[in-house]
């Protein structure tokens, strides 16, 4: 059972939602100035945003217009499928319902370009030329260089190494799109150099890719940085996901018991999570939302909900949200996009509210999950999507224990087509499991600052 051709492309949402007006009051404490503890105002982020961005980060309204040119390119993928899973429900034996929305179907094989696009629109209209970003998995660098070929924008993409190593595709894609792409840390930014000289055989993380980007924006007159998650204006463009399943979940006549999303900065999940919690946010619904993450950077499960820098070489402001640590240093493991030491603030305060809970899984029981749903429903999906088919089979599992037909929505974030090398190494059973040891937890910890 398939929705989409029950959308067509004019009822394509015309507005993002914007979580932060139905948030409790008090709820959402400020991002504040390292060096003297009080709250930032837009002008710090001046130096490498355009301000149509910012004032988007700081904005109370529910909702934002999506410019018109702007869902012009969404309509070269959007409406996006949204698919029942009645095979993996014959193979689960469950009496529960199982949706997923497919973000696969963008032309970079993932959610990301919900932002990339507008971010590079906002852009090219402030007269930038070039953009700065960072990426994991490449999932992100291969949206944002999409994003700037459309608006004619210049394209930096400082790659994890370990990522640029394991997933040479996403760097191809990149590069056909025009993007000029670096493995960091690199030699040509203060803090790739500086991480190079603790540790030369650096595998990068998505904290020291994001302090070379906005290092290499900030030094830069025609560039600004670009980020993929995280920030609350990505969050709020990637509520199309979500403004659209409800249309299409409302004509399938249907409605979620369970949301559930793979996490590593929030931004996917919260796509498609948001505009259902505001249904609860008001009292009108009671909704599980179940957040997935890697047991190898369980950042909420673990982590301390606190302020913490964004970046590994302290050059962002400080943001309340849950944190390892800005210096932590996750595994190689090959769900890249969910490598990040912090969490959305937004994300973190529905999780500190309890309106949200987080799990997290090992390396192998994910593949152990996608595998599964590979065969049963025919899509191969992204190391970070298997996250969130893990925790939904496990949802389903319980309602089949319990009898329960509760309807199961997750999201599909991307497609594992350029990850196969990951699935080579499960089938020959050389992928291994990986928990961070709680003493390197509790050692990156102990440098977060004492603020707040």
């Amino acid at each position: 059972m398939t929705v989409k051709t029950l959308l067509s492309e004019d009822r394509l949402p015309t507005r993002w939602y914007n979580i932060v007006a139905d948030m409790p009051e008090g709820s959402l404490k400020p991002p504040l100035d390292p060096a003297t503890g009080e709250p930032v105002g837009p002008d710090a982020l001046a130096s490498i945003f355009p301000m149509s961005i910012i004032m988007q980060e700081v904005s109370g309204e529910r909702h934002i217009d999506i410019p018109d040119e702007v869902r012009e390119v969404y309509k070269l993928w959007r409406p996006t499928p949204l698919i029942r899973a009645m095979r993996l429900e014959k193979e689960l034996d469950t009496p529960a319902q199982i949706f997923f929305k497919y973000e696969g179907v963008s032309p970079a094989g993932s959610h990301k370009p919900n932002t990339s696009v507008p971010q590079a629109f906002y852009n090219r209209e402030a007269g930038i030329k070039r953009i700065a970003t960072e990426t994991g998995a490449g999932q992100w660098g291969s949206a944002m260089a999409l994003a700037t070929q459309m608006f004619g924008l210049e394209c930096t993409v400082y790659m994890v190494r370990i990522s640029y190593d394991q997933k040479p595709y996403r760097r191809s894609m990149m590069q056909v799109w025009g993007a000029d792409v670096l493995a960091s840390p690199t030699d040509r930014t203060n803090s790739g150099r500086a991480i190079l000289e603790q540790d030369p055989e650096s595998l990068g993380s998505l904290g020291i890719a994001i302090s070379e980007a906005s290092e290499d924006a900030a030094t830069h007159d025609d560039c600004n940085y670009s980020l993929g998650s995280v920030l609350n204006h990505v969050l709020m463009h990637q509520t199309v996901i979500g403004e659209e399943c409800r249309l299409q979940m409302e004509m399938a006549g249907v409605y979620p018991d369970v949301v559930i999303g793979c996490i590593g900065g929030g931004s996917n999940y919260a796509g498609l999570a948001f505009p259902f919690m505001r249904d609860k946010l008001a009292g009108s619904r009671e909704i599980e939302f179940i957040a997935a993450e890697p047991a190898a950077c369980p950042t909420v499960t673990k982590g301390s909900y606190t302020y913490d820098y964004g970046d590994t070489l302290c050059s962002t402001p400080l943001f309340m949200m849950h944190t390892l640590g800005h210096d932590f240093i996750p595994p190689g493991i090959h769900a890249g996009g969910l490598r990040y030491h912090a969490m959305a603030p937004l994300i973190s305060a529905l999780v500190d509210l309890g309106h949200m809970r987080a799990v997290a899984y090992g390396q192998t029981e994910i593949f152990d999950a996608g595998i599964m749903f590979a065969r049963a429903e025919g899509i191969i999906p992204a190391p970070e999507s298997c996250h969130a088919i893990k925790a939904a089979i496990d949802a389903a599992v319980e309602c089949r224990d319990r009898g329960e037909g509760k309807i199961i929505l997750f999201n599909l974030s991307g497609h594992g087509h350029f990850d196969m090398s990951a699935y080579d190494q499960y089938l020959s059973g050389n992928l291994s499991d990986y928990a961070y040891p709680e003493e390197k937890i509790k050692e990156s910890m102990s440098r977060i600052p004492k603020m707040g």
